[in-house]
């Protein structure tokens, strides 16, 4: 079974953001990592082959510096990889799921492509959809607990409020993993020494027919969230204290 795993360079969400013209960010100097939600589409690609054989392929689409995140799944069992090179900081979702299936074509669709729910930066939760429509393949999102039963794949997924879906798919399907699905491994030194030494086919994205300039969301400006002002203490008794919230919210804040 060939397996691909779509992950994706992001930011660490404890950096410090800080933002570079009207709709870009300094990323020189800070800490990206794998988008957690995809390491639980690598743990369980991994795990899958481990068992029943077959091969993994990361895809991804990013700067040059997203080596560094590639080297990384494959530590954790992953065989080789594709890059798509591109400069742009926010290739929206309909490009990258256009990246992502050609660069797939050119080196044999898979029996499975595994992604994260959602990415950690722009949060669009879109490319594993696009994706799916491109390639004519079944697609479910936030997927805990998966079976592969021989030519099917069974997947049981949250949809809020506690509850949970049973949806049955034929392969070869894409799949949105989340927390619950696994536990992501660790991966040991010996690991991470062999991962330097793994291939990584890097494709440029105009080489794939796509122009990075294409896309179909644009963005006109980034602003920074505002610094939350102090907290206002309220005295006196109850009945006070709920006098002045009233007017407060009436008069100062202007929300009643």
């Amino acid at each position: 079974m060939k397996i691909c795993v779509c992950v994706k360079h992001v930011p660490d969400t404890a950096a410090t953001i800080k933002l570079a013209g009207d709709n870009g960010f300094e990323d020189s100097e800070i800490k990206f990592v794998s988008n957690p939600y995809d390491d639980y589409g690598v743990e369980e690609a991994v795990s899958l082959c481990e068992k029943d054989g077959g091969e993994v392929v990361i895809v991804t689409v990013g700067k040059t510096a997203a080596v560094a995140t590639i080297r990384s799944a494959m530590a954790m069992g992953a065989h080789r990889a594709i890059l798509v090179k591109t400069d742009s900081q926010f290739l929206d979702s309909d490009l990258t799921a256009k990246a992502l299936k050609a660069a797939m074509e050119q080196d044999g669709l898979p029996d499975m492509i595994f992604t994260g729910k959602g990415s950690v930066d722009t949060e669009s939760f879109q490319t594993q959809y696009r994706l799916a429509k491109f390639l004519s393949m079944p697609v479910v999102n936030e997927v805990s607990t998966l079976t592969i039963d021989g030519s099917k794949a069974i997947a049981e997924r949250e949809t809020g409020g506690g509850e949970k879906q049973v949806i049955e798919m034929s392969l070869p399907c894409v799949i949105g993993a989340t927390k619950g699905l696994n536990e992501p491994r660790y991966p040991k030194f010996p690991d991470i020494m062999k991962a330097k030494k793994k291939e990584i086919n890097e494709i440029e994205l105009l080489d794939l027919g796509i122009d990075a300039s294409n896309g179909k969301v644009v963005i006109e400006k980034l602003e920074a969230v505002p610094e939350r002002s102090g907290a206002n203490m309220l005295e006196g008794s109850v009945d006070a204290q709920m006098t002045e919230l009233v007017r407060i919210l009436k008069e100062d804040e202007k929300v009643l």
